[in-house]
């Protein structure tokens, strides 16, 4: 766990300015702490933090009665730099059954992140309901403590993950359960979705088919998308993942993710391969 200090705030963010509400667009502005810190370099954030934060505004952003989260993805488009942040989100495509929400995130003056959310409304599909993917992971009380990802990497988001790992955990085949006990937002609650979102992008990370500081291998991820089956339940999460690094500086990770109640959905990154020593 990350260590507490006086000047670390129990919170990934912290609000740095009202919100702000425009023609259907909600503005809001933070400022980031030392647990949403990341591994590639000291002075940016973890995409994990920060598509937590895209999804607290979002889930704040027009709350509609029997509308559910179907997917969202985001794209990096630069440095994720610490400190303060701009979060707006607009539906860039309403409708009664079906909308889209974009979120941008903007540091030092400009866009940073970009996120596009489909939301569709709840019915009953008892009668039609079917499950193929079996990829799961083992239940929790059946894995042990696992200190494989904190040890490896750097970073305040890292300290300030719990994990653990199921017997079959290996490089390149990632089978673990996850939490953080920090909240997103310092003095409001965090949802399940929330915390959920918040902790996916670690999939990258989590089982890596090459050591990045022994191998000198970088495989950072471009993008996050995340394909949900329904609400996360609770606290611990699991991250089934399977890592493919190409001859041609391409990779994909591949994440079947669970949670108490089962089978909850899909992610999927796409990662710049680069050999340090070429």
């Amino acid at each position: 766990m990350a260590e507490e200090t006086h000047s670390t705030p129990h919170a990934y963010f912290v609000r740095s300015g009202a919100t702000e509400f425009t023609e259907g667009t909600r503005i809001s502005y933070f400022t980031s702490t030392e647990h949403a810190t990341g591994s590639w370099q000291d002075d940016e954030l973890y995409m994990a933090a920060v598509s937590g934060l895209v999804a607290a505004e979002l889930e704040a952003y027009e709350p509609r009665e029997n509308f559910a989260t179907s997917r969202i993805s985001f794209d990096i488009l630069g440095k994720l730099h610490a400190g303060e942040v701009k979060v707006t989100t607009r539906n860039i495509r309403p409708g009664r059954t079906i909308e889209l929400v974009q979120s941008t995130v903007e540091a030092q003056g400009r866009a940073v992140l970009t996120a596009r959310t489909w939301r569709l409304i709840s019915s009953d599909t008892s009668r039609a309901h079917r499950l193929h993917d079996d990829t799961l992971l083992a239940p929790i009380d059946q894995c042990s403590p696992d200190a494989g990802f904190n040890k490896r990497w750097a970073g305040g988001l890292v300290a300030s993950i719990q994990s653990r790992a199921a017997d079959d955990h290996a490089p390149g085949h990632g089978r673990i359960w996850a939490n953080t006990e920090i909240p997103m937002i310092l003095d409001e609650p965090t949802s399940p979705f929330v915390h959920a979102i918040g902790m996916i992008d670690i999939a990258n990370g989590l089982a890596p088919a090459v050591e990045p500081y022994h191998d000198e291998v970088y495989f950072a991820n471009v993008d996050l998308s995340i394909h949900l089956m329904r609400e996360p339940s609770e606290d611990w999460l699991g991250m089934a993942t399977s890592v493919s690094l190409g001859d041609n500086g391409l990779g994909v990770t591949s994440t079947v993710l669970s949670d108490s109640k089962g089978y909850l959905g899909r992610a999927e990154q796409s990662l710049s391969v680069r050999d340090m020593r070429a």
